[in-house]
C-alpha cells in the first residue's frame, strides 16, 4: 500500500480535483453484467439495440465500481481513510458505452470534526463522472470518514 499523504485536514471545502482516464470496453461491460446485472441491455448487443437504451451500455452498478476504482487509484489509497457511513445519493445521468473514456471530478463540499471520535473527521464529497466528450454519466455524493492528523485540535 502507498504511503499516507492525506488526512482530514488536507481536504478543504470548495476544492475540486479531476482524475482518471478509464477506458471502458465492450467485453468488460458484458463480463460485469453477466455476473452482477444480467439485463439484456448490458449483455446482449442485439437486444440492447431494441431496448430504450438504444445499444449496449454498462450497468449503473458497474459505473459505481469504475468510479470506486478511480477513487482508490487516485487518492483513497494515499488517504488515512476510515471507511464511509454510506452513499447518500447516486444518479445515473447517461449510459456508459463501450469506448467511453471516463474521468471523475471530486469536489469537497464540506467537512466537520467528529464530536464523539476526536481522531476522525467527516468529509462530504461529490463525484461527477464524465466521458471524453464531457457528457455527464453519473453523480454520487457521500461522506468519508478520515483520520485527523491532529486529533482533537481546534478546527
Amino acid at each position: 500500500m502507498p504511503e499516507i499523504k492525506y488526512y482530514w485536514e488536507d481536504f478543504a471545502p470548495g476544492e475540486a480535483v479531476q482524475f482518471g482516464a478509464y477506458h471502458v470496453t465492450r467485453e468488460e461491460i458484458i463480463e460485469f453484467a453477466s455476473e452482477y446485472d444480467p439485463q439484456p441491455m448490458h449483455i446482449d448487443e442485439e437486444a440492447a439495440k431494441k431496448s430504450f437504451m438504444g445499444g449496449l451500455c454498462a450497468s449503473g452498478w458497474h459505473s459505481c465500481a469504475i468510479a470506486m476504482r478511480m477513487m482508490c487509484d487516485h487518492f483513497i489509497f494515499e488517504t488515512a481513510g476510515m471507511g464511509a457511513p454510506g452513499v447518500e445519493d447516486t444518479k445515473w445521468r447517461a449510459p456508459v458505452r463501450p469506448g467511453d473514456i471516463l474521468s471523475l471530478k471530486r469536489e469537497c463540499l464540506e467537512r466537520r470534526a467528529s464530536k464523539s471520535r476526536p481522531e476522525m473527521g467527516l468529509t462530504r464529497f461529490r463525484y461527477t463522472m464524465t466521458n471524453q466528450n464531457g457528457e455527464e454519466k453519473m453523480i454520487t455524493e457521500g461522506l468519508m470518514m478520515i483520520a485527523r492528523r491532529h486529533p482533537g485540535a481546534e478546527v
